[in-house]
């Protein structure tokens, strides 16, 4: 078997298995949705994924350990995961070749020449990963005077500080901006630590945005596999609907019909994972290369080249993702993989000028900073932000959310959205509850979402700790927000209209929503006279009523001064009687000429605080279907002591 046939049968058996992952990747009781299929795999072998929480938390997932296989494996072969693994690379190769059909030959050998801003996506990689490292380098300002590190810690800070000072007297001008740039970076921090301030850094983990795994799966997860549903498939027992799918589709198809025009655009010019394992395989065991110095040029090889990598000549190395078609092309078998060099010389690149490469690093260190001035991560933040049960709080979850999309493709309800900027720039596709959405609220015997997050920023549950039971009776279930009810547009609150339906939906044992019944007398423009009495049935005479309006259960009368004031319900109606309830007559019956009053029974719904978690249900199914009214936000959410209502610290109302 030919090597480049064999890479096209492992595109080919990567590709079916990330769609598989993202079809089969939600809830239901057949054997091919969810039943312990590794829907996470995919995502797991992306380096790029487990480097960046590494940097951001300091800790990685125990999963993303696959991710070390793929670095060992380009450190000895290079960069196969681009060219027989990645499932948005094997798209964009389909979309090249559909680009160049009918192309003349000098035109596709123009088209793979290497261009110089290539080395763009090593300048986004190191902005995405300084942006996810912030937080490392404020280990000097977290440090307690009582760790034994401190003071050495202070003291080789310090010594570096005056060592580089005195440096800079002496060393190039051009050498001169990276020292000046860590010693202004230090100071700050030491200045940070004495002042007693909040450190200056803060990480976000913002790879997910451009990483093609999770970029894939998003695109996948909330745009395809929902429109592939509406046309011939049933992947999921509700029909799936997502904010914004209109936008990342549009960027996913962008991404694709570049091609057409710029062969492998993404990959050459955008990827930060492409970056990544470029830099990794500079040094490579094994390489393209060539036998011998020279050759017949017939640049066939760079026709079919799709890293823009240069065989023919100097090959660049790190832009090789070993589509192995120059091998297959070369009519002299002078290209060979091999373990050694290539015999016309190679460029190894990125040669990054020391002020682009600090350009990057200190915009994305900083970037972090600046877009949280606005302080949605402190006191201004976003009521409307709720966030899945199991997020961990908000700075940590930013700092591990990739954007996959998996925990919004496994929820039963599709009530988890993915959002726009309801926490800000850095907050974009992360997931949100939208509790308008989908079948339901959020269900509070459902932990699926956390246990399917690669990255923990949604962390796995138990029943037992989402429902506050057994070992965790004690903190209780898990809170992810409080429902608030908004009188002025409520029926029974506004306008007089009984409706419980917020109380009668309400999931949690004892109920969090309660009522309090209320008789409120109907709007009536003539008065209602009473002219005569037949057992329960009372004559009235003045404008006529709707037949059987007021049989519903819900009305009820009383007589206009009579001392006996008590309600009496009505069961039937007509034009100009009304019927009451044999089992609360009138004792004695009141006299002709008096005036009716017709009252409605309303139970006004109120919220128990210390009861509700914020699961929506309540919300849903409000039947003010515009603005609910009855809504859930993030007040009094458990992963966030900052949120807690006054009454739970309290322990009563003040």
């Amino acid at each position: 078997m030919k090597a480049i046939t064999a890479r096209r049968i492992s595109q080919v058996f990567f590709l079916a298995v990330f769609f598989w992952t993202c079809i089969v990747a939600t809830l239901g009781e057949s054997c091919w949705q969810l039943r312990g299929w590794p829907v996470k795999w995919i995502l797991e072998l992306d380096p790029l994924v487990g480097l960046g929480t590494v940097l951001a938390t300091q800790t990685l997932y125990r999963g993303l350990l696959w991710g070390l296989a793929v670095i060992f494996l380009t450190i000895i072969l290079g960069r196969f995961f681009c060219g027989w693994i990645c499932p948005f690379g094997t798209l964009h190769q389909g979309m090249t070749f559909l680009g160049r059909r009918n192309r003349p030959v000098s035109r596709q050998i123009a088209a793979n020449r290497f261009d110089s801003r290539q080395s763009l996506k090593y300048w986004i990689l190191i902005f995405l990963l300084s942006a996810s490292a912030a937080d490392l380098i404020n280990f000097i300002a977290a440090l307690s005077p009582d760790d034994p590190r401190f003071p050495w810690l202070m003291a080789a800070s310090g010594s570096i500080i005056v060592l580089l000072g005195f440096s800079i007297l002496v060393m190039k001008e051009e050498q001169k901006g990276i020292l000046s740039f860590i010693i202004v970076l230090l100071s700050a921090l030491l200045f940070s630590f004495f002042s007693g301030q909040a450190p200056l850094l803060q990480s976000s983990l913002q790879t997910g945005l451009l990483d093609p795994i999770p970029l894939m799966y998003r695109s996948v997860n909330l745009v395809l596999v929902p429109l592939a549903d509406l046309l011939f498939m049933e992947t999921a027992p509700i029909p799936r609907r997502y904010e914004g799918a209109g936008f990342i589709g549009a960027l996913f198809l962008a991404a694709l019909f570049i091609n057409l025009k710029i062969p492998r655009f993404y990959c050459r010019f955008i990827c930060p994972l492409g970056a990544l394992l470029g830099l990794l395989s500079r040094h490579a065991l094994w390489r393209i290369g060539k036998t011998e110095a020279d050759c017949a040029q017939c640049l066939i090889c760079e026709k079919e080249c799709e890293g823009a990598c240069a065989p023919s000549t100097q090959i660049i190395i790190s832009e090789c993702i070993l589509c192995l078609n120059c091998l297959d092309t070369c009519d002299t078998r002078q290209i060979a993989y091999q373990s050694g060099s290539s015999a016309s010389g190679e460029i190894l690149l990125p040669d990054l000028p020391r002020r682009s490469f600090l350009v990057s690093m200190v915009s994305g260190i900083t970037v972090i900073p600046m877009i949280r001035i606005h302080g949605l991560l402190a006191s201004n933040w976003n009521p409307d932000l709720v966030r899945p049960p199991g997020a961990r709080p908000e700075n940590e979850f930013l700092s591990r959310c990739i954007k996959c999309g998996h925990c919004m493709r496994i929820c039963p309800t599709n009530v988890i959205q993915p959002a726009a900027f309801e926490g800000g720039i850095e907050g974009i596709w992360t997931p949100i509850l939208n509790f308008r959405t989908g079948a339901s609220g959020c269900r509070h015997t459902c932990i699926a979402c956390g246990h399917l997050c690669p990255t923990g920023a949604i962390r796995p549950l138990t029943l037992d700790e989402r429902m506050g039971k057994n070992l965790f009776v004690n903190p209780g279930p898990i809170r992810i927000g409080t429902a608030f009810i908004d009188r002025g547009r409520c029926f029974p609150w506004a306008m007089d209209k009984p409706c419980i339906v917020c109380q009668e939906n309400c999931p949690v044992s004892p109920k969090a929503i309660f009522t309090r019944v209320l008789f409120s007398e109907l709007h009536n423009p003539v008065p209602l006279i009473i002219s005569g009495f037949e057992a329960t049935r009372i004559t009235l005479r003045g404008a006529p009523l709707l037949p059987s309006r007021y049989a519903t259960g819900d009305y009820f009368c009383s007589i206009r001064g009579n001392p006996d004031s008590e309600p009496r319900k009505i069961i039937s109606n007509s034009a100009e009687h009304i019927v009451i309830s044999p089992k609360t007559p009138w004792k004695p019956w009141p006299e002709s000429g008096s005036e009716l009053r017709l009252l409605i029974r309303l139970q006004q719904p109120y919220v128990d605080i210390d009861r509700c978690i914020g699961c929506g249900i309540c919300e849903h199914e409000c039947p003010v279907s515009g603005l609910r009214a009855i809504r859930v936000t993030a007040e009094n959410e458990s992963r966030s002591k900052e949120k807690t209502l006054t009454p739970l610290l309290q322990g009563s109302l003040t």
